[in-house]
């Protein structure tokens, strides 16, 4: 904004000459190089950065530089560093000889608990939504409030472009932060075991990452959509947690009431019990920290090979191991993308509603 204020005064110069002596060059090739240096085609120390990029940068280092943020940072890598401490003090005896999962012993760092601590998995499902709702819940309601929205939406700037860089900004920063913390419980497994992971292990904590960034992304989202429908954060932040309290807590007992009712007797044919506990998980599958619990587990835990209800014809003849990395992603598929249809869903109608709101200074 800065650099388009500069220019539109250069061009309002330019129709009010000043004397020679003051602006040496007052000619055509002034303008020429001014709607190049609008276009960044310029130098290197000339060249314009695109509006986006520029409220981008912004966003970032407004979220990096708040005390909620360090706050969040600093809380979710105690609880992490608590968590991989309690793996490794564990490790022993977490690793038998007949585990399906031996081959995989590195993966045990994300997954294993005494029950002091939860595992790294356990917190990550759990402080990862405050993390995503707390950089979100007033992305665009602040704005309003502080009179700067008009101001920055005055100037010659898609709208969209204030919505879309508020999401990548905090997205930006989740992404990094979960990739730092990945690696530093890699890396300090690699230097107290003395052993490296292997290109499968690593590859399978990628995928952990990844879908931890989604499922973040998930929360971001809805607590921006609660952003743009009220008008005071304190509104939002509390809509975002209502809404986390309801599925961690509440949502899994109002399934067991309702499904205790309908639940078959244990003389009942098996295809009968099969179809009862695919609808109860049907039902939980509805929470996103059911989905991401179901992915991650099977990401970090090759030998599990199915999410449901199996009978005895298909459990019948099986030997017992771990699933390649191929397969196990396509096992996971249908949790991706409920994840990712789920986040979707909120940007969508975020900017449904942010695009069609009307916005007027006051």
């Amino acid at each position: 904004m800065i650099y388009i204020t500069a220019i539109l005064k250069e061009e309002s110069t330019m129709h009010n000459p000043t004397p020679t002596s003051s602006r040496p060059f007052q000619n055509a090739t002034t303008y020429v190089f001014s709607l190049f240096k609008f276009a960044g085609l310029g130098g290197s120390e000339e060249k314009v950065l695109h509006p986006f990029r520029v409220i981008l940068n912004k966003e970032i280092s407004d979220h990096v530089r708040s005390w909620r943020f360090v706050i969040l940072i600093l809380l979710i890598s105690l609880t992490c560093l608590g968590s991989m401490y309690t793996a490794l003090s564990n490790f022993g005896k977490a690793t038998a000889p007949n585990d399906p999962d031996g081959a995989f012993f590195f993966l045990k760092l994300f997954t294993i608990s005494d029950g002091t601590l939860p595992s790294f998995v356990v917190f990550v499902s759990f402080l990862g939504p405050l993390l995503g709702i707390s950089l979100g819940f007033d992305a665009v309601n602040s704005e309003y409030n502080h009179r700067t929205l008009s101001r920055i939406l005055s100037q010659p700037i898609y709208r969209d472009y204030l919505l879309n860089a508020k999401f990548l900004a905090a997205l930006t920063v989740i992404s990094v932060m979960f990739f730092v913390l990945g690696f530093l419980v890699m890396g300090f497994g690699l230097v107290t075991l003395g052993i490296p992971p292997t290109v499968e292990e690593f590859l399978r904590m990628l995928a952990f990452v990844a879908m931890s960034i989604l499922y973040v992304a998930f929360w971001l989202n809805l607590s921006i959509l609660f952003s743009v429908q009220f008008r005071q954060p304190a509104t939002s932040a509390l809509a975002g947690i209502a809404v986390w309290i309801f599925f961690s807590i509440f949502y899994g007992m109002i399934v067991n009431l309702v499904t205790r009712s309908m639940q078959p007797s244990q003389m009942a044919p098996e295809s009968h019990l099969i179809a009862f506990e695919s609808f109860k998980l049907g039902l939980l599958r509805v929470m996103p920290n059911q989905l991401f619990s179901e992915a991650t587990t099977t990401l970090l835990m090759p030998s599990v090979r199915s999410l449901g209800p199996l009978s005895m014809e298909q459990v019948y003849g099986a030997i017992p191991g771990p699933l390649p990395l191929g397969q196990s992603l396509l096992l996971v598929w249908p949790q991706v993308t409920g994840l990712l249809a789920a986040t979707l869903l909120c940007f969508a109608l975020s900017y449904y509603s942010f695009m069609r709101r009307e916005i007027r200074s006051r």
